[in-house]
């Protein structure tokens, strides 16, 4: 309203003026008459809608009048600057119109920006039911957390200095911000709100940043445009008045002020829009990875899938900073040429020409860094994908004594990658050369173009092109940048696009029936079911099924029937071909293996439903967890690692069967679910698979009976059931063996009652502590570490001898010109234009092969930099010991791997070269203007004091909120990991709405530093560009101050040319030097886990076992004791027993007893504390673990298949023959399947095996251990995922192909360990 009256205020006064005769500079006083009556109107209509509006409750100004304001302030810039144009040039004085004018362009500014913002900041209470919480409070714990967005409710003023984040560095200048202490984002920039409005908000808030952007690049141009004047005005003083010049001074400092202010908003706005975009993709990413199908889940790994999050967002966000360079490079060419036009006429042309030379070398650059970009991405992705897969096997690659293979193998993967990552920035240097040396390429052309022509080239004009062509370099300068940019954003767009893409699993595979409507809760009829797209083999075929509520259904069959894929149809997870299933209540699922996430049990068990008390303890009671919680430090508060490795297998199946009971569920859906055998059968219904059909159906008796198949199950389950009965017979009578017995016995059993249990390694039950946070400035042995990373940093005084040696002969080539061109037309050169061309092409050249030695440097330091620091933290993680795994979620290490990675690749070294860089250009600058006037150092060094304190102020907010938003990094990634291999299980749950909306709450939490950290950066920015305009400023006044003949005018000229720039340096100083910190952080995340504490070596060459070490295989432990760490107690304590060779030796005890600990100690994954281990006489902690882990077999729990082919899972290490391998193939039971594949041994096996059953990954897991023929063999419940009659078959196999070795079980069926 105020500014509206002022406006209007200013238009009247001049219309009052004109009616009483005063001059107008208009040649027709009744069109300038007619103009100002219509603005008096306009204007009026203004005020009178203005005070309407709060009658109204508008929440946004109307669109017409925004409009009007939009129109009437750039329609004021055009008059002010006209005015004040015909001023400067007829000399003539300053009028009260001219004052009218400021006044009016000053509220209009206002008005213009609160016409982009578009809000009345008007708030209206609604009372009613609409106000109540829609969650029922469900988030009322975290309320005391929440903070109110500052930036929601600034006002324009600290919208425009970004003073709304004053309270935000209050707080981080006195100490560590934390998470919960920075405000929330605007509704605007919430991951909810973009998830599903982000198109249109995109639209909206580039065009308005465009709009800045053009604003920006044209106000740039003023001080280029204006300098010949100002020249010309120090050269004349005797014929213009002092005012003129200060008038020159106000409109210099003026269109810095505007250039500023547009410029900071517009690169606000800019990150704005990055983060905006990096959540919508996200969490599109996210959506479209919980509806995969598993076609689509086999050809996009996790790793890869994270690779779009982490690093394809990251380029498509940086995009969004140099799109608007896009709109402003034409205004900033268009511009350039106008002046050059204004001050040299056809030489224009020339510059044009040579413009467009220089654009012309895009083409071929932008083409070739496209395909490099391709390519590392690809690079990436295969080095990902096999880091992610090495991390997730890490105990089997340890257990097998492959660490060092896979490590070799991640080596080559890295090369092939640093290979495309030197032509790309081979590439970038070549272009760095190009752009940088354009300026002066086309300069030269342009002089010379003139001299030829005839066009008299004065001080003035000379230096008019001069800050035209340093202008210029901006552009110029950005455009390698750019298209690089471009060609980044490009790949990764189309890999995201690819994926999102790709095939999701039916919506329409079931069709859900109310339950009155059904007489059956799982209905199929003519099922046809295919994992693959293919209908000629399909998984399932002629499926009937008709389950009605409260019958229990069993189904049977060997492994790979597809038993598994049954429970699949009906939770929609497999492809439908043909035929119906109807659904008709809510499901429970438990898959195979098992599927933990990470948390506490309890959090796990109630999968985010509400907690009841009684129920809960129904439901523990029921799964057999109560005595597990007693063991548990914590109880069901412990916190489960990641994939539940801190829990054991019976542990984790219990804890999802709970998760299913206290679900309430109609169905229930359990594959194979339990370790023991129910003997129970006889009122249950069972289907028999077999090759993907149900053979049989009908109830337990009815089967047997048939003969044609069901027996064989049973038989094996009958011989199961008469062990176990056995033992309990003979339990009766126990009897205390002596010693000696127990090391003769062919079948001893060594029972330990736990006086501790593997969790005790746990601190008050949280096994994952938080990720390690550096607090404070980065350590100046950061810096220095990466400086001095290749050759002790010889190559850095290089560097910046390089760059200084460029300013050097840019400075003194444009002060040659200054120098030696005539500051008149009328006035001779001292030296002929030609020989002066010849001196400033000479120093040209020189500047720019100059720049060409410490690009090509700068490239080759920044890439070996990164090579070493990845290769030492590569080789640190993989022989970290398995702790360090344990309490390390995958999700930490991989971000590290990929994201601050690619920051080593491809930005750090270019961050700190600009901070060099900056300060020896702002060195040049300070020279030229120093030699012109000293005085402004009066100004200049306190300024620069301030400046310094500015820096001060901000780094330590800042700081954290880079480290945080790092941090809040790694909670998206494994977020989506778990949710990604548990897919099914939330699909069964119908839980995908409450893990999609923990995905947007982490994107907030991640967002919220990066948000405030971005606005911070701004924050300063503006404030060091007002205080350089200030000096740029005083300079000028100083100059138009300064008596005649004290100055030369055309040294003058070239201190205002650089001065234009001053406050970009000044700024980018400070600017670079914040983000190279910034950017820093990534090295000290990487040097973290650079120095982890090592395993022991993997071999002591002095201490090696012989070639046939274990011949007998005896195992002795003498005083063993063991615990997870020093402040701990132990788990194990004084363990004494011998394990006889080439005996079969149990190991038999409850969860928790420590059976798996004697396991992991024998081939040392755990250091004991006391004691030792002798195996035939060797004292293994003697030896290298490699000699030790390659000579023992092992077949775990859990089955693990790498990505790869057949062969290369057997014999990764290719030590046998194909020969062998089928051999091993035939033994266990596998030769006809993998015959029956076209590809033989080089079949696909896809991440994490998914492509072959649970228990078919288990007999190739025993194909391994067949290969290899060690004298010891340990069995970790090997058989828990297969069914009773191929675990016979296993034992049978283990008992004849190692009847004269070492086999130790740890038991899963008692009958394992007694044939």
């Amino acid at each position: 309203m105020v500014c509206s009256t002022l406006v209007f205020g200013t238009h009247f006064m001049m219309l009052l003026n004109m009616l009483n005769g005063s001059e107008t500079l208009c040649s027709s006083p009744v069109r300038a008459f007619s103009s100002e009556i219509m603005q008096v109107v306009s204007w009026a209509s203004t005020l009178l809608v203005v005070y309407k509006i709060p009658h109204t409750k508008y929440a946004k100004f109307p669109c017409l009048l925004r409009a009007w304001w939009f129109c009437s302030f750039l329609l004021c810039v055009i008059c002010t600057a006209l005015d004040t144009y015909f001023r400067i040039i007829n000399a003539s004085k300053f009028g009260i119109q001219d004052y009218m004018n400021l006044i009016g362009l000053l509220a209009s500014t206002f008005l213009f920006g609160i016409s982009i913002r578009g809000k009345t900041g008007l708030v209206y209470n609604v009372s009613g039911d609409i106000t109540e919480p829609l969650l029922n409070g469900k988030d009322s714990r975290h309320s005391q957390y929440k903070r109110e967005s500052q930036y929601a409710k600034a006002t324009l003023l600290q919208l425009i200095t970004f003073s709304w984040l004053n309270p935000l560095f209050a707080v981080g200048i006195k100490k560590p911000l934390e998470q919960d202490e920075i405000p929330d984002v605007d509704i605007k920039d919430s991951a909810g709100f973009l998830s599903y409005t982000f198109e249109q908000n995109l639209k909206h808030k580039a065009a308005i940043n465009a709009l800045f952007a053009v604003t920006s690049a044209g106000a740039s141009y003023v001080g280029p445009y204006l300098i010949d004047n100002f020249v010309n005005f120090l050269g004349n003083r005797k014929n213009q008045s002092l005012q003129s010049g200060y008038l020159l001074a106000l409109t210099f400092l003026g269109a810095k002020m505007v250039e500023t202010i547009a410029q900071r908003q517009w690169i606000f706005g800019a990150r704005q829009l990055g983060i905006r975009l990096r959540a919508a993709l996200i969490s599109q990413i996210y959506k479209k990875g919980l509806h995969l199908s598993s076609q689509s889940r086999q050809s996009r790994t996790s790793g890869e899938i994270i690779n779009y999050m982490s690093v394809d967002v990251q380029r498509i966000t940086d995009f969004m900073w140099y799109v608007n360079t896009i709109w402003m490079f034409p205004v900033q060419i268009s511009l350039a040429i106008y002046i050059l036009h204004t001050n040299i006429g056809l030489g224009s042309l020339a510059a044009l020409t040579a413009t467009a030379t220089v654009m012309s070398c895009n083409i071929p650059i932008t083409k070739n860094q496209k395909r490099y970009q391709s390519m590392i991405m690809d690079a990436k992705d295969n080095r990902m994908k096999a880091t992610s897969e090495v991390l997730r096997n890490m105990k089997t690659l340890k257990l097998q004594a492959w660490d060092d293979q896979y490590l070799h193998k991640l080596e080559s993967l890295r090369k092939v990658e640093c290979n495309w990552l030197w032509k790309s920035l081979r590439l970038a240097a070549t272009s760095a050369f190009i752009f940088w040396g354009a300026p002066t390429f086309i300069s030269v052309l342009t002089f010379g173009t003139c001299i030829l022509m005839g066009i008299e080239l004065t001080a003035g004009r000379v230096l008019s092109a001069l800050a035209t062509f340093r202008m210029l370099q901006d552009p110029i300068f950005s455009l390698p940048d750019l298209l690089s940019v471009i060609a980044q954003a490009k790949v990764s767009a189309d890999r995201i696009a690819s994926f999102l893409q790709e095939d999701e699993i039916q919506q329409d595979a079931i069709d859900y029936v109310r339950k009155e409507e059904s007489d059956y809760e799982v209905d199929i009829e003519n099922g046809k079911f295919s994992w693959t797209s293919g209908l000629s083999s399909p998984t399932l075929d002629g499926i009937q099924l008709k389950v009605s509520k409260g019958m229990k259904v069993a189904i049977c069959g060997t492994v790979g029937s597809g038993k598994s894929s049954l429970l699949s149809c009906i939770i929609g997870e497999i492809q439908k071909l043909a035929g119906t299933v109807k659904i008709s209540g809510t499901r429970a699922y438990v898959p195979q293996s098992p599927w933990i996430l990470t948390g506490n049990i309890r959090e796990n068990i109630l999968f985010g439903n509400q907690w009841d008390s009684c129920k809960y303890d129904r439901t523990v009671k029921a799964c057999a967890l109560t005595k597990d919680f007693e063991l548990f430090s914590c109880g069901d508060l412990t916190e489960i690692g990641e994939r539940g490795i801190n829990m054991s297998g019976g542990q984790k199946q219990r804890i999802q069967i709970a998760r299913a009971v206290y679900q309430d569920a109609d169905i229930y859906l359990l594959d194979d679910p339990f370790s023991a055998v129910d003997a129970h059968t006889g009122s249950q219904l069972f289907k028999v698979m077999e090759n993907g059909r149900i053979a049989q159906a009908g109830r337990f008796e009815e089967l047997l009976k048939q003969n044609i198949g069901f027996e064989v199950l049973v038989g094996a389950h009958s011989q199961a059931l008469e062990s176990i009965m056995t033992v309990e017979n003979s339990s009766r009578t126990p009897q205390e063996p002596t010693p000696e017995t127990d090391s003769s016995s062919s079948n001893a059993q060594v029972e330990h009652e736990p006086e501790s249990t593997e969790e005790i390694k746990e601190k008050g039950g949280k096994l994952v502590q938080e990720e390690e946070r550096e607090k404070g400035s980065i350590g100046k042995e950061v810096y220095w570490s990466y400086l001095t990373s290749v050759k002790g940093g010889a190559l850095v005084p290089i560097i910046i001898l390089a760059q200084s040696s460029f300013q050097v002969l840019q400075v003194a080539s444009n002060y040659w010109m200054a120098w030696s061109s005539p500051p008149t037309i009328d006035t001779q050169p001292e030296i002929g234009m030609n020989v002066v061309l010849l001196v400033y092409a000479l120093l040209a050249v020189g500047s720019s092969l100059c720049v060409l030695l410490r690009a090509m440097l700068v490239a080759i330091t920044g890439l070996r930099t990164a090579q070493k620091l990845f290769t030492d933290m590569l080789h640190s993680i993989l022989r970290a010991p398995m702790a360090f795994f344990d309490s390390t979620p995958t999700g930490r290490i991989l971000n590290r791997a990929s994201s601050d990675q690619s920051v080593l690749d491809l930005e750090l070294a270019t961050r700190l070269g600009w901070c060099a860089f900056s300060i020896i250009q702002i060195l040049g600058t300070i020279a030229v203007m120093s030699q012109v006037a000293w005085e402004v150092f009066v100004v200049f060094i306190p300024v620069t004091a301030i400046c310094i304190w500015y820096q001060q102020y901000y780094i330590p907010t800042a700081r954290e909120l880079a480290r945080l938003s790092e941090i809040q990094r790694a909670p998206i990634l494994h977020h989506f990991a778990e949710s990604l291999s548990g897919a099914a299980t939330i699909h069964a749950f119908d839980q995908e709405d409450r893990f999609t909306n923990l995905n947007l709450s982490l994107l907030d939490n991640f967002s919220r530093p990066l948000f405030h950290n971005v606005s911070a950066m701004e924050w300063l920015s503006f404030r060091l560009n007002l205080l350089s305009n200030f000096v740029f400023a005083f300079s000028l006044v100083l100059l138009v101050t300064l008596p005649e003949g004290i100055i030369n005018p055309s040294i003058a000229g070239l201190a205002v040319t650089y001065g234009i720039n001053l406050n970009v340096l000044q700024a980018s100083i400070i600017w670079n030097i914040c983000n190279a910190e910034n950017k820093m952080i990534s090295v000290e995340r990487i040097l973290q886990y650079s120095n982890i504490k090592s395993e022991a070596p993997l071999v002591i060459e002095e201490c090696r076992p012989p070639n046939n070490w274990p011949e007998v295989g005896s195992i002795c432990f003498q005083n063993l004791q063991i615990r997870y760490a020093e402040h701990l107690p132990s788990v194990l304590k004084n363990i004494s027993c011998t394990f006889p060779g080439r005996k079969k030796v149990g190991v038999v005890g409850r969860t928790g007893s420590g059976k798996s600990t004697l396991i992991q100690a024998i081939f040392r994954i755990i250091e004991p504390r006391e004691g030792s281990i002798i195996i035939d006489d060797v004292d293994i902690s003697k030896i290298g673990l490699h000699d030790l882990r390659s000579r023992l077999s092992i077949i775990p729990q859990d089955p693990t298949l790498f990505e790869g082919t057949v062969r290369g899972n057997l014999d990764p290490l290719l030590q046998y023959s194909d020969k062998q391998v089928w051999e091993a193939l035939d033994k266990c039971q596998l030769g006809d399947i993998v015959r029956a594949k076209e590809e033989k041994l080089d079949s696909t096996v896809v991440e994490n095996g998914e492509n072959w059953s649970v228990g078919q990954r288990q007999l190739l897991c025993l194909g391994r251990t067949l290969l290899k023929k060690s004298s010891i063999l340990v069995l970790d419940e090997a058989t828990a995922s297969v069914d009773s009659a191929t675990d016979g078959i296993i034992q049978n196999i283990i008992t004849q192909e190692f009847k004269n070795r070492t086999v130790v079980t740890i038991a899963h069926r008692i009958h394992t360990v007694i044939r």
